[in-house]
């Protein structure tokens, strides 16, 4: 499995299990966003701790979660970031847009 889901305490959490977070990936983690928010969740983590890459696909669907979250009065963080994902966002300006954590528990904490 490219992602796996888990909920705790109403958040989503999407685990990221792609080294390359990429075109041939990131349709389906699309599908799993939307899939989530139609199911009722507003709140959602993506960890991307294994993701080591990530293109312009992979930033779009990072995009979505922040859009679906807001537009459910939900929160959104990502986190977990590796050094050339982290640039790349920073170079994007999404550090601006998008609430990042450290890891999950950070990402937790900026939820409640």
């Amino acid at each position: 499995m490219d992602f796996t889901v888990d909920q705790e305490n109403g958040t989503a959490v999407v685990q990221v299990n792609v080294v390359k977070l990429n075109a041939g990936n990131a349709s389906g983690l699309k599908a799993e966003l939307v899939l989530l928010n139609k199911n009722g969740v507003n709140n959602i983590v993506i960890d991307m701790s294994k993701a080591k890459y990530c293109d312009s696909s992979g930033l779009s669907a990072i995009l979505v979660a922040n859009r679906l979250c807001k537009d459910t009065n939900g929160k959104f963080v990502l986190c977990g970031l590796q050094e050339n994902v982290q640039k790349l966002i920073e170079i994007a300006q999404l550090d601006k847009v998008l609430t990042l954590a450290s890891d999950k528990s950070d990402a937790f904490s900026k939820i409640s």
